[in-house]
């Protein structure tokens, strides 16, 4: 199963208004809650875990490159989230929608393509909530019910032109992997689209072109 979707890039992508968020190159990780049970779930992009120590023992096994993702979220996330989601008026308009997942990236420092450096320390950043029957919430909502919390940096709010593509691509928002780019107000009318940087894919092409495997011991 996929649990977050295969995002497009930005040859198709409308040119209206927009939030474009900072991408932060880490792994992409999702937690699982509802009304009674809690944080029940947790997992990568394809992979499900029960957040039980049975559950956690069998991610750290599998991910161990990622293992202290389940104590980070427990430490920094998943009360401020619980409370608003229990008390923020738009999530009680979901009751029907029982489970909500959340998205966020797992990374540090000197993490790139997915790897990680042990000794670095390492953050949760929020970027994506879904509900159940609904789907994913639009950017502005997530913005205002979610900036509070260790979320992903908007960087550019307005129209989407080709001008910001190329000012994204050239480096000009000061970030390093690139931007994804949200509109509409959520569920089926949300799109999504991705614009890298030409710094990154230079430097991704790079590192598999050489034998670097070695820096992430």
């Amino acid at each position: 199963m996929l649990y977050y979707p295969k995002m497009p890039d930005s040859r198709n992508a409308p040119l209206t208004r927009c939030w474009a968020f900072e991408k932060y190159d880490g792994t992409n990780l999702h937690w699982d809650w509802d009304r009674e049970a809690g944080w029940h779930r947790f997992g990568t992009r394809r992979e499900a875990f029960e957040l039980t120590s049975h559950g956690i023992e069998q991610f750290s096994q599998a991910h161990a490159h990622i293992q202290a993702a389940p104590s980070l979220f427990q430490a920094t996330l998943a009360q401020p989230l619980t409370e608003i989601l229990l008390s923020h008026a738009n999530y009680q308009s979901y009751k029907a929608y029982n489970e909500i997942r959340v998205f966020a990236e797992f990374f540090g420092p000197n993490s790139f393509a997915g790897l990680h450096k042990t000794s670095d320390p390492k953050q949760l950043c929020l970027f994506d909530v879904w509900l159940e029957g609904y789907g994913f919430i639009g950017p502005q909502q997530f913005v205002a019910d979610f900036a509070s919390l260790n979320s992903a940096r908007v960087v550019y709010e307005g129209k989407l032109t080709g001008q910001f593509f190329e000012d994204v691509r050239n480096g000009k928002f000061g970030v390093q992997e690139g931007v994804v780019c949200k509109g509409g107000t959520g569920g089926s009318d949300l799109w999504m689209v991705k614009i890298k940087t030409r710094y990154y894919q230079a430097r991704l092409k790079q590192a598999f072109a050489e034998r670097w495997e070695d820096y992430w011991e």
